[in-house]
């Protein structure tokens, strides 16, 4: 069993205040493999005097030296690959390519991409007379879920790093061991003394003392809007800095020239990726009406080509969902669908044949679905995909902007103006056309009620600084 009973505070592994543990459980089996740190508010308070203690050493540091640190970050998580992968697939539950392939490799290259912009990013800028500089804002707090256990964290801590910013850190108690690994990478790598503290826990026992602490100048928080809100209202009482990724409703929009094999795998991707557990994952498909009967005759062959089961198992597309939890939580958004006249087109409630154990799902196909059913408004988090038909252009982007949400956006079709229209009209941060793949250095966050700020790149160092006027500094 892995434990890890103990706190990364001040450059240093130290026993946690509060002597109580929290199990983490492999979703693929539902046992417990290992311990953490139940932290408390005794906990934050060390973690943030130790990086506030240094943030005017650290906000002073040459960029090239932080640069420098984060060049050997990036060797020193490439190091660590096989520990990596091996955490995401254990505590996630996620397939050991995919944790691979996706997890690890999006973390390496969000350091990767921090360290790259701060080759042109200006810290300076010279008006006339006047100089206006962007500094550190200072000790940040950073709230990371457990869909993404690399990525999510890693895209904070890099761009807090690149702008000079130490950190306090909680990750998801449900998938706190990639955390861990990473506090071992920065302590190799040299990152200074307090510049990354690392404290394990639930919300209530670390995540609000984090978020009410009255040295910590912002928090950046990725994961549910009800969460968000909470988070918004302790860090309002102190007027601190907040940047919320929250959730998703994400449209795809497939038009009339697409083709129906293409988009029908395309759809599915976009829906049983990390088994659903994806704040962008395109789960409102909209489809022409003349497409309708052919395309989901298409999705049902698709979905039938997913292999669920264990994540460490060959060909394995699909693990289990993060928690039992969750999977209720699945559970009843699939019944609902049913309840509120839905058809139930694939898959449906219950586990997949044959597994008695773990938190596994059966993909989901809902069709003849009415975007103000629960199924189409809410986020589910999990694999199930609900079709939806349009009769025109208007009418698909109308539905596609008809929710509360706005992270992402999907169009798929062959008309290049047609594509670009609609890419241009659907309301969120990120919008794909056909597949794209964009890199890191691109701006990642939500319109609407899908958060506050962006991150990735340049962007993401943005969100962790203050913007200072000197007027006659060059008189």
């Amino acid at each position: 069993m892995k434990d890890q009973t103990r706190q990364y505070i001040n450059g240093e592994w130290v026993e946690s205040s509060s002597g109580k543990t929290i199990d983490v459980i492999n979703p693929a089996t539902g046992e417990a493999f290992g311990r953490i740190a139940k932290g408390n508010a005794d906990d934050v308070d060390k973690a943030v005097n130790a990086a506030h203690d240094v943030y005017i050493e650290f906000r002073n540091t040459p960029v090239e030296e932080r640069r420098e640190m984060l060049d050997r970050i990036v060797n020193e998580y490439e190091n660590r690959k096989d520990d990596l992968i091996e955490a995401i697939t254990d505590e996630l539950g996620s397939p050991i390519d995919k944790s691979e392939k996706v997890h690890y490799q999006m973390g390496l290259n969000h350091f990767a991409a921090a360290r790259d912009a701060l080759d042109s990013f200006e810290f300076e800028e010279q008006r006339g007379e006047n100089l206006v500089v962007k500094e550190a804002i200072g000790v940040a707090g950073l709230i990371t879920p457990w869909n993404f256990p690399t990525n999510q964290t890693s895209l904070k801590l890099a761009a807090a790093f690149a702008a000079g910013s130490p950190i306090v850190l909680k990750p998801s108690e449900e998938t706190p061991f990639a955390a861990v690994i990473l506090a071992e990478i920065f302590d190799k790598a040299g990152v200074p003394k307090g510049v990354f503290n690392l404290v394990n826990g639930d919300g209530e026992g670390v995540g609000n003392p984090l978020s009410e602490h009255p040295k910590v100048r912002m928090m950046s928080f990725t994961g549910s809007g009800r969460t968000g809100a909470k988070i918004m209202e302790k860090a309002s009482v102190d007027f601190k800095k907040v940047s919320l990724e929250l959730g998703g409703k994400s449209p795809l929009i497939i038009l009339e020239d697409a083709n129906v094999d293409d988009a029908a795998f395309t759809a599915v991707q976009k829906v049983v990726n990390n088994t659903g557990q994806v704040c962008t994952a395109g789960t409102r498909t909209l489809i022409p009406e003349s497409m309708k009967d052919e395309f989901l005759e298409k999705v049902k062959e698709k979905m039938a080509d997913v292999k669920v089961g264990n994540p460490r198992e060959e060909g394995v597309k699909m693990g289990p969902l993060i928690s039992r939890k969750q999977y209720d939580t699945v559970q009843s958004y699939i019944n609902k669908g049913v309840e509120e006249g839905a058809t139930l087109y694939h898959g449906g409630a219950g586990q997949p044949e044959g597994m008695t154990e773990g938190f596994y799902v059966k993909p989901t196909v809902f069709s003849d679905v009415d975007n103000k059913m629960t199924i189409a408004q809410e986020e589910i988090f999990g694999p199930v995909m609900s079709v939806i038909a349009y009769k025109d252009l208007d009418e698909a982007i109308a539905l596609a902007n008809d929710t509360k949400y706005g992270l992402a956006g999907y169009v798929f079709g062959e008309d290049a103006e047609t594509l670009k229209k609609v890419a241009r009209s659907i309301e969120a941060g990120t919008v794909e056309i056909n597949n794209a793949k964009g890199g890191a250095d691109l701006p990642f966050g939500g319109y609407k009620q899908s958060g506050i700020g962006r991150e990735w790149g340049d962007f993401g160092i943005d969100e962790f600084l203050e913007v200072k006027s000197i007027k006659g500094y060059f008189k």
